[in-house]
């Protein structure tokens, strides 16, 4: 075999090498624009602390702390996470979730085995931890673990994290550079893609991001942004966004950017729920409608 065969046949039994290591998980047709078809995603923008509204629905939605099987998900954190239980701990205190496993690999493929999936195959719910976004696409993108995360949905369940743990759960990996969270678009793009079309940001107020998502969505319709303020979370089940916490939401989408929407009269009356910006603000209680691309108005009640 001449040498440049020889390279090129290395080279092709590498890649399928990496390749083989990872298993494309099944992808159905969607009746959702970008919320689950089933279960609940929970996403958190980062130092939930004891907010006690976000906690108690994240027991609610896991089945109840007598029942609830939780997976948590330390990845993000890096390698000493493996065996810090600090924030395992944490979740349980908070949660009163009896049932809670550690779960935490940067072996590819390891993620990929049916041995390591086994603590998922009965979870009800799984929480990702914050720290770095890009380790949880390193380690579980297209595995046999993402297929598992996927399935606790399909059975009813609820996915939930915060800060990275909050990025990851989009299908634009948003600040996914290994070099840093101030690189938006950087090295890694994929999330694991529970909400789909979607980018997540958090820590928004707090750090000043509220303007970063604004050119990405400008050049791409189909995607929706959040950014998410820390202690404040979103609700998403099928199409419909409830906002938890003490804090804000942001809302990035095309046609409030770009000003092509109908904002601001309905009825002759000023809607509040619209801006002139490039985005806007959603607090505690508030829904969204993800593929109306609208916000829900409360019902009005007549006066007594």
């Amino acid at each position: 075999m001449k040498k440049s065969n020889l390279v090129l046949f290395l080279l092709l039994a590498f890649n399928y090498s990496l390749f083989a290591q990872r298993s494309p998980i099944t992808v159905k047709k969607s009746y959702t624009r970008h919320g689950p078809e089933k279960g609940s995603l929970l996403i958190i923008g980062g130092n939930v602390g004891s907010q006690k509204d976000i906690w108690e629905k994240f027991t609610e939605l896991a089945g109840g702390k007598d029942k609830a099987v939780l997976v948590v998900v330390t990845t993000a954190s890096g390698d000493s996470a493996a065996f810090d239980k600090k924030g395992v701990e944490e979740v349980k205190r908070q949660t009163g979730i009896k049932n809670v496993t550690l779960f935490h690999t940067s072996d590819l493929k390891e993620a990929n085995s049916e041995k390591f999936i086994a603590p998922l195959k009965n979870a009800t719910a799984v929480y990702f931890e914050g720290g770095r976004q890009w380790r949880i696409a390193d380690s579980y993108l297209n595995t046999l673990t993402h297929q598992a995360f996927a399935d606790v949905l399909e059975r009813g369940g609820v996915i939930a994290g915060s800060s990275a743990g909050a990025t990851i759960i989009g299908s634009f990996l948003w600040r996914g550079d290994t070099q840093g969270a101030q690189i938006l678009i950087g090295d890694h793009t994929q999330g694991l893609g529970f909400l789909k079309n979607s980018a997540i940001d958090q820590h928004l107020l707090v750090r000043n991001r509220q303007f970063d998502l604004v050119d990405f969505i400008r050049k791409s319709p189909e995607i929706i942004g959040l950014g998410l303020d820390e202690a404040t979370a979103v609700l998403v089940q099928k199409d419909t966004l409830q906002v938890l916490g003490h804090s804000f939401v942001a809302i990035y989408d095309y046609k409030t950017i770009t000003g092509s929407d109908d904002k601001h009269v309905a009825d002759g009356r000023e809607d509040f729920t619209a801006s002139s910006g490039p985005f806007f603000f959603l607090k505690a209680g508030q829904k969204y409608d993800l593929s109306k691309r609208q916000v829900v108005k409360p019902v009005r009640t007549a006066a007594k």
